[in-house]
């Protein structure tokens, strides 16, 4: 009980870090990875080597070396103020753009296989009754490739929340100090060394209350927006 007494208040901020970072990193990577994805199946070939060059390149980069390249690289290319007082905003918004960006190669292709599911006679007819390439995306093949791809990018979103953690690499924290939920464990194991189970299960806890409700809301969804062929 000593070590809730201390440092629930803590452990709380640090989790409510977390959400926010996923939050935040899991409305980006959806937006970006549905345009990568539009992209990835355009008729213009120029966007179709934007869309292909963007997820080789990020899908297969370690999201650590992501992040490095957000805190050293694109800070002052975006004009990040590097004072200290707005430093802890600052590595919280590039730690989103890295997250999300990373994340969204994932989305792209998840979308993309739901995108093959749609048969193929559907998009013809679409275009057949004068539907542009854009209308035919938006009315008749997203809404199917997306109702059939709710497990999968449920999936993504679980790994993004739990690749969260790698945003202690850049010192993500709150304006109080206090660091996201694996660097506030990593902080209360060096301080309680004694008690480095509890403080694991402690977290370990913590991040099944975030990503459970995920698989849950997904479960249901697909079952409530199943496509039937």
């Amino acid at each position: 009980m000593d070590l809730f007494s201390e440092y629930g208040s803590a452990i709380l901020t640090s989790f409510g870090l977390t959400l926010r970072l996923a939050v935040y990193s899991g409305i980006f990577a959806l937006i970006l990875g549905t345009v990568l994805a539009v992209f990835r199946v355009s008729p213009v070939p120029v966007l179709r080597f934007v869309g292909a060059a963007v997820v080789y390149t990020f899908r297969n980069t370690p999201l650590t070396l992501v992040m490095f390249f957000a805190l050293f690289g694109l800070a002052y290319q975006l004009g990040f103020n590097p004072a200290p007082d707005d430093l802890y905003e600052n590595n919280f918004r590039l730690a989103v753009l890295a997250l999300g960006i990373y994340t969204s190669t994932f989305v792209c292709e998840v979308l993309r296989a739901g995108i093959n599911t749609v048969p193929l006679g559907q998009a013809e007819a679409a275009r057949a009754i004068g539907l542009t390439f854009t209308q035919n995306l938006r009315h008749v093949v997203l809404p199917q490739a997306l109702r059939s791809v709710i497990n999968p990018l449920a999936s993504v979103l679980i790994a993004m929340t739990k690749n969260t953690t790698v945003a202690v690499t850049i010192g993500v924290v709150t304006a109080t100090g206090v660091n996201e939920a694996s660097g506030q464990m990593k902080t209360m194991m060096e301080n309680e060394s004694d008690q480095i189970l509890l403080i694991f299960i402690i977290f370990a806890i913590g991040f099944m209350i975030l990503t459970l409700p995920i698989g849950f809301v997904a479960n249901w969804a697909s079952k409530r927006f199943a496509v039937i062929r």
